[in-house]
């Protein structure tokens, strides 16, 4: 009788558990135009835009908040219904999440002040300057591990600032190739691209209590994003953002 009353209550558990509603997913992403921005109270960008379709697709309720890099990043390491976005997958990073993705990639470069006319041909010639790099991210992580002389912004946007300020000698970026940030940041011929040092691929991370299901759901609906070229209209519907109209 124990038997069956035992067993009885573990069909029942797991009818409960079955029955138990999906999480509703918080995901966090910072602000860093085009890829991620508000629009009104809309979070927007080529980011945000193809991490919504994949919720839409996977038919996974969710809500996206743009916040301070770290405290974004933070929140998916500590809450159990978080994912952030678009995060660099470093070997240090690979054990902290479950990742999906790849939903874009990047260049990492060196910029400097055009007036200037800095020539380097390595990472290694970079050493005797200054870099301005965007506290806790990927990059500024990297070359600190490296031992470069980096001075951290909490806001990568500061940065330009700086550059033209003469606070640093050169700003880590992470620039799409054709992007037109620094047009529309009005830093045109100002700011240039001196040293490409890594290409990148950015994913959706999630917190480890993120049900595999839903992942896998996630990464089915990124497939079918790339296979009927949703991923490419999304990346060139912000081809011209920020960019003057031609008059």
């Amino acid at each position: 009788m124990n038997t069956v009353i035992v067993a009885a209550m573990l069909a029942l558990g797991c009818a409960a558990a079955q029955a138990q509603p999906e999480p509703r997913l918080y995901l966090t992403t910072e602000a860093a135009a085009p890829h991620s921005m508000l629009e009104g109270k809309r979070v927007v960008g080529i980011g945000a835009d193809t991490v919504r379709e994949i919720m839409v697709r996977a038919h996974i309720a969710h809500t996206i908040e743009l916040l301070p890099w770290k405290r974004a990043y933070t929140a998916a390491l500590e809450r159990h219904d978080t994912c952030v976005f678009s995060t660099t997958r470093t070997p240090e990073r690979e054990a902290l999440f479950k990742w999906v993705g790849p939903i874009g990639e990047a260049d990492w470069v060196l910029m400097a002040r055009a007036d200037r006319k800095l020539r380097l041909n390595s990472l290694d010639d970079a050493r005797r300057y200054r870099i301005g790099t965007y506290n806790g991210d990927a990059r500024d992580l990297y070359l600190r591990a490296r031992g470069f002389d980096v001075d951290p912004a909490p806001n990568d946007l500061l940065n330009p600032r700086k550059l033209m300020a003469n606070r640093i000698d050169l700003w880590a970026a992470s620039i799409r190739r054709g992007s037109a940030t620094l047009s529309r940041m009005g830093y045109a011929d100002k700011i240039v691209p001196v040293l490409v040092f890594n290409n990148i691929r950015v994913y959706l991370a999630c917190n480890h209590a993120v049900p595999d299901e839903l992942t896998a759901r996630m990464s089915v609906a990124l497939e079918s994003m790339e296979h009927d070229g949703s991923l490419q209209r999304i990346l060139h519907r912000y081809d011209d953002y920020g960019v003057p109209a031609k008059r």
